[in-house]
C-alpha cells in the first residue's frame, strides 16, 4: 500500500504517503516506533481512552512494544495492519485493520487520534488509503468500522468514508465498567469503487 518515500522525509522509515498538503503523512506503525507510540497515547489517554481500551492496553514502554509486535505478527500472517498517522514528524494518532480475513474478503478498520490533532480530517484521509489499499490491492470485499454508540466523531468517520449503518450490538462492549451500544458499518467493494 504505502509508496516509497523521497529520501531524507520520514526519520529513517522505508515508506510514507502524504495525506494532504498539511505535513501529515502515514507510515507503517512498527515495534521500533514503541517510544512514540507511548507518547501518543500519554498525550490523549483520557480524549481516546473515552470510547476504546487502547489507553488502557497501553501504559508504559512494555506494554506499547507488546501492542505494536502484535501487530507485526498480524502482518506478517495477513490477519491485520497498523499505520501511524505523523503530523510535521509527530506520531499523533493510527488507524488500522484489527481483524483482516483474505480468504473471506473481510476487514474490520478502527482508528484513534490524539486530541491537538482532531477535526482536521486526518483518520477519514487515513482510512481512505488503506481501505482502498484493502479493496483494490488485497481483493477486500466488505470493511467494517464499529463504534460505541456515543462516539460521534468516530460515526462522522464512517458516514464520510461513504458506509451505511449496519445495526446497533445493544451493550455489546463493557468499557471502564459501562456497557456499551456498538454501532456496525460498512462498505462493500462495489460500492468503494462506484464512489471513488
Amino acid at each position: 500500500m504505502p509508496a516509497p518515500s523521497r529520501p531524507g522525509r520520514t526519520g529513517g522509515t522505508m515508506f510514507s504517503r502524504s495525506l494532504g498538503d498539511d505535513g501529515a503523512e502515514l507510515r507503517p506503525l512498527e515495534p521500533w516506533h514503541t517510544e512514540e507510540l507511548l507518547a501518543t497515547i500519554d498525550r490523549g489517554r483520557e480524549f481516546v481512552g473515552r470510547f476504546i481500551g487502547l489507553p488502557d492496553r497501553i501504559t508504559d514502554l512494555e506494554t506499547s512494544r507488546s501492542f505494536l509486535e502484535s501487530y507485526a505478527q498480524k502482518a506478517a500472517t495477513d490477519t491485520g495492519r497498523l499505520y501511524g498517522i505523523w503530523l510535521d514528524g509527530t506520531l499523533v494518532g493510527g488507524v488500522l485493520f484489527r481483524t483482516m480475513d483474505v480468504a473471506q474478503g473481510t476487514a474490520e478498520a478502527g482508528c484513534w487520534l490524539e486530541p491537538a490533532a482532531a477535526g482536521r480530517g486526518l483518520v477519514t484521509r487515513a482510512a481512505r488509503l488503506i481501505i482502498d489499499w484493502a479493496v483494490r490491492e488485497r481483493g477486500i470485499h466488505r470493511v467494517e468500522w464499529w463504534a460505541a454508540s456515543g462516539n460521534a466523531p468516530s460515526i462522522a468517520v464512517a458516514r464520510r468514508l461513504g458506509m451505511r449503518r449496519d445495526g446497533v450490538l445493544r451493550e455489546h462492549f463493557e468499557h471502564r465498567g459501562v456497557r456499551q451500544d456498538i454501532e456496525v458499518w460498512s462498505v462493500l467493494a462495489p460500492e468503494w469503487l462506484a464512489q471513488s
